[in-house]
């Protein structure tokens, strides 16, 4: 007996140790790949040069005005949009049930995708600008405003159809599926009577772009992702009694219903906001709490931090290659989540199948 007393406060430390030890270095990596991130593109600058803009030692106006003018806000961005769309995954994940439940997954991408549509065809959001072939977006704020309106319609009718049939995680799951499909077809039909003009504009929205982000719309981002992923930490032990079962968890002392329902709202805040200002960022919400529930288990007092690091890291890095791999051109860094989070997403259901 006293060597079981012994025993267990040793795994126990070991259990926290390994965790923790996943999450720091998580954020080592992400701490180097942003001065990477900083110093790679056409106007290459060493390690020293990133880290002289950013301590303000740098004696340099031209290294300032691409390290912290151009390149350190779209960094931040891909950072503060790959952290939220992680860390809600892994609570779309958790509070269904489901480890396909995602932002994308449930349809709240695809409505955004149809509000900037909607903005761009009636609302004129996207037009020729000059006499170049180039299509530019003349009022950005009204096309976010527009996809942010969509996603919280879309998360708004899934909180409510499971209300009505219960706040059950399947009801949710099936509901938001519909949701994109519906979605979907909305913004096909706007694309069939569209000019040539609207059309692009339409298409230019939907590639997820960070270089987009202005330090204004950062601040709005980190606004709520920040406070969001702190409400969520401090719901970790419910959404861990939740992984055991309604049941169970209600037997713990967690209102299930109530804990669903506030986690399906908030997390689908988060991504409303990051996808209206960056455009659709699939897979992410997918891929990362995947990862790393493989990697350090399913506790969410370690799981959304590790998500919110990982998340980051995943998006920067992907962006920092996609400004490489085609350069001097810049390929939107949704193509990358896509090639990364569709086998996932196969893997994810092949493996459910056989279980």
């Amino acid at each position: 007996m006293h060597a079981d007393h012994g025993h267990v406060p040793e795994e126990y430390r070991r259990y926290l140790a390994w965790k923790l030890g996943v999450v720091v270095l998580t954020s080592v990596a992400l701490g180097v790949c942003l001065v990477v991130a900083l110093g790679v593109g056409p106007a290459g600058l060493s390690a020293a040069d990133v880290l002289a803009s950013l301590t303000g030692t740098s004696d340099n106006p031209r290294t300032d005005t691409i390290v912290r003018g151009i390149r350190l806000p779209q960094a931040l961005a891909a950072m503060v949009a790959g952290g939220g769309l992680a860390v809600s995954g892994a609570v779309m994940q958790a509070i269904l049930r489901n480890p396909l439940g995602s932002p994308f997954t449930l349809g709240i991408s695809h409505a955004a995708a149809f509000g900037a549509a909607f903005a761009v065809m009636a609302l004129g959001s996207g037009l020729m600008t000059s006499g170049r072939t180039a299509v530019t977006i003349t009022n950005p704020y009204l096309t976010t405003l527009a996809a942010f309106a969509a996603s919280l319609l879309a998360s708004g009718i899934i909180v409510a159809i499971s209300r009505l049939r219960g706040a059950r995680p399947e009801t949710m799951v099936l509901t938001g599926v519909a949701l994109g499909a519906l979605f979907t077809a909305a913004t096909m039909f706007l694309q069939y009577f569209a000019t040539d003009v609207q059309l692009a504009a339409m298409v230019f929205w939907t590639f997820g772009d960070t270089a987009r982000a202005t330090w204004g719309e950062l601040g709005l981002m980190a606004v709520v992702v920040v406070p969001g992923f702190f409400y969520f930490w401090a719901k970790s032990w419910s959404y861990n009694a939740m992984d055991a079962g309604d049941e169970t968890a209600r037997g713990l002392g967690v209102r299930v219903e109530r804990v669903r329902m506030a986690g399906m709202l908030l997390s689908s805040l988060v991504t409303a906001v990051l996808i209206s200002f960056l455009g659709i960022i699939g897979f992410v919400g997918l891929v990362v709490p995947h990862m790393f529930r493989r990697i350090i288990g399913a506790d969410h007092r370690f799981l959304l931090p590790a998500s919110l690091v990982g998340g980051a890291l995943l998006l920067l890095a992907s962006d920092t290659v996609a400004r490489l791999i085609l350069a001097p051109h810049l390929l939107p860094v949704s193509v990358l989540t896509a090639f990364l989070g569709a086998p996932t997403f196969l893997y994810l259901i092949i493996r459910g199948k056989r279980s």
